[in-house]
């Protein structure tokens, strides 16, 4: 068995491996959201949830087709 100075660096060494990667949420999001909505500004993850969006927020406009937006 390790024991002493050697044990406690294993013990940080696997700590170090086994933390999680550091990063925040806000960020991910960030990076998935894709589509906008160009009337409410509305940050959405793909083209289906901009049709949802349209059809539940603005119902009297026609959602744009995928080849109008970015």
């Amino acid at each position: 068995m390790v024991r002493g100075k050697q044990k406690i660096d294993a013990q940080k060494r696997n700590a170090e491996k086994n933390q999680k990667a550091k990063g925040s949420q806000i960020e991910a999001r960030a990076v998935g959201l894709k589509v906008p909505c160009p009337i409410c500004k509305v940050q959405l993850a793909n083209e289906k949830q901009l049709v949802d969006h349209y059809s539940s927020k603005h119902p009297k406009e026609k959602p744009p087709t995928a080849s109008s937006s970015d």
